[in-house]
């Protein structure tokens, strides 16, 4: 990918394009908001409806959508934030496109690991930038695409702003209502100046560790192959309620793993099968009885035809195809809540999983299949479990670890 450092720029193609912001969760991390902003010869925007975010996710003319972001995931994980546009749609007296970004709640100097990344429709990279200058702002221009003879390009940097999106839209022209002052009246007290929230609290409560085992003479140990994440691509959104079919992007790189992110709110249950050829349900992927779901899961793409997967959930769900990259990888512990997808990257070892709940906790791990001329996965269930559970599993090399359960859950990694 074309790594462009500030002021620089790239030539971009004339097509449909992906800008996604990209930062590490974690604690006291706020979430980063993209916004896109269409400006006309004088350097401004035409009117209210140039400003494309959350709240105005698609500008009139069709080339540009907010397509939202990941679903929120443990500490650690990588977080997304989503642009599409199409340069060949973008209006004649438009010169500029603005990619900027805003937090709440916090300034940039608390989010860590802030990128830009352009992809075009395929998937293939276009421009990447690090950002890592922020401090106290709240708004940020992070790049802008220019109109350049008959073609674009893209170029980094920008400036910060400590006035949120609202400063930053207004100095380019968007008008923003101030909010009506308050009315003093009998017993008024003023509100008390802003202080930024405090860390949010556990959702739930400190479990035991894990016991203390033995120390061990420490000795060279060869490095374990890599987890092959497979390529970069586009990442798609799907929306649905009830039983549907979901027809995933025939460009997904056949016999690669894609993280599959689902959401449903209000469901008696949630599942997420692959499909055979005929587009009969085949494995479950997901099975869900919680009434809210932010879950996490992996399909592997077939080498002969499109990905398609069965969703049902009484209520209304969303979908996301993701490449394998935006998962959570440890080596040595890792906890989550409920369904997750995780790589492991450690050397051989033993798997101390503790799970509080009720329900069911299963474990499968994922991995390359070990003849070469196989073209399918080696899946193999690691445990397999009811309720509260403290329970070992040896565990070969690297993988993938899908997680299911009901509650809370760690997982330890004994050598």
């Amino acid at each position: 990918m074309n790594r462009i450092p500030e002021g620089d720029g790239v030539p971009v193609p004339p097509q449909p394009l992906h800008v996604a912001i990209g930062w590490q969760t974690g604690h006291g991390v706020p979430d980063v908001d993209v916004s896109l902003l269409l400006l006309g010869p004088a350097g401004r925007v035409r009117g209210d409806a140039d400003l494309v975010f959350c709240n105005h996710p698609e500008h009139p003319s069709g080339a540009v959508r907010h397509l939202g972001g990941s679903a929120p995931g443990a500490p650690g994980d990588r977080a997304a934030d989503w642009l599409w546009l199409d340069l060949a749609r973008v209006e004649p007296d438009v010169g500029r496109l603005v990619v900027a970004a805003s937090v709440d709640g916090g300034g940039f100097g608390r989010v860590p690991g802030l990128d830009v990344r352009v992809t075009d429709a395929a998937g293939a990279p276009v421009a990447y930038r690090v950002v890592g200058e922020a401090t106290t702002e709240t708004a940020f221009v992070l790049g802008a695409f220019h109109r350049w003879g008959d073609g674009w390009r893209f170029h980094a940097g920008g400036r910060g702003y400590g006035s949120g999106l609202a400063g930053l839209a207004t100095d380019f022209g968007i008008v923003v209502e101030p909010p009506p002052p308050p009315i003093p009246g009998p017993g008024y007290v003023p509100p008390p100046p802003y202080a930024a929230p405090a860390a949010p609290a556990r959702e739930y409560p400190e479990y035991p560790e894990y016991p203390e085992y033995p120390e061990y003479p420490e000795y060279e140990r060869p490095a374990p192959p890599p987890v092959p994440y497979g390529p970069e691509f586009r990442p798609a959104v799907y929306q649905g309620r009830g039983k549907e079919t979901v027809h995933c992007d025939p460009g997904l790189p056949g016999g690669c793993w894609v993280l599959l992110e689902v959401e449903s709110y209000h469901s008696l249950l949630t599942t997420v099968q692959s499909c055979d050829a005929y587009g009969r349900a085949e494995d479950f992927l997901l099975m869900a009885y919680e009434d809210d779901v932010r879950a996490r899961t992996v399909a592997l793409v077939p080498r002969s035809r499109p990905l398609t997967l069965r969703v049902d959930a009484d209520a209304p769900w969303t979908l996301r195809v993701l490449p394998l990259s935006h998962a959570r990888r440890f080596d040595s512990h890792v906890e989550g809540i409920a369904h997750d997808l995780v790589v492991y990257e450690g050397p051989p070892g033993v798997l101390d999983f503790l799970h509080h709940g009720e329900g069911h906790f299963a474990v499968h791990r994922h991995a390359p299949p070990e003849d070469p001329l196989h073209d399918d996965e080696e899946r193999i269930q690691l445990v397999n479990e009811i309720g509260e559970v403290r329970v070992s599993a040896p565990v070969a090399g690297p993988g993938l670890l899908r997680i299911s359960g009901d509650g809370p859950w760690k997982c330890a990694v004994r050598r």
